[in-house]
């Protein structure tokens, strides 16, 4: 008998908000996988004024749809900013809503993949 488990595949993901683009938005096809962005470090260039940047997150299980701000950040007080327990389901938006940046985000794109197992629990290609 078959069983069919989920494993996750992973990808390393990150964009770059800046005076000329504002906006990001991360879209995943669609299919039956389940999907997710996973948001881990925002920074500023090494090249950004010493002005207030403020980012907005829009998800597709943000509460209302409304963009909700992720992270201020300034380059003489605090440039970086680590964040955990940030998941959005695809599609998410980013916004640079104050600032000029150059400001880069990154984290991890996951898709949960289906594959079958045979009853020894060997792996079927």
């Amino acid at each position: 008998m078959d069983s069919v488990l989920e494993r996750p595949s992973c990808v390393v993901w990150g964009c770059e908000l800046n005076a000329q683009q504002k906006t990001f938005t991360f879209t995943a096809k669609e299919n039956l996988l389940e999907h997710q962005l996973i948001i881990g470090t925002l920074c500023l260039g090494a090249e950004s004024e010493d002005e207030l940047n403020i980012v907005t997150l829009r998800s597709k299980n943000s509460t209302g749809n409304k963009p909700i701000p992720i992270a201020s950040l300034r380059r003489s007080v605090l440039p970086m900013i680590s964040i955990s327990g940030i998941d959005c389901t695809p599609p998410v938006t980013f916004t640079l809503s104050s600032g000029s940046g150059p400001l880069y985000i990154s984290g991890q794109y996951l898709i949960l993949e289906e594959h079958s197992t045979s009853e020894s629990g060997s792996e079927e290609p």
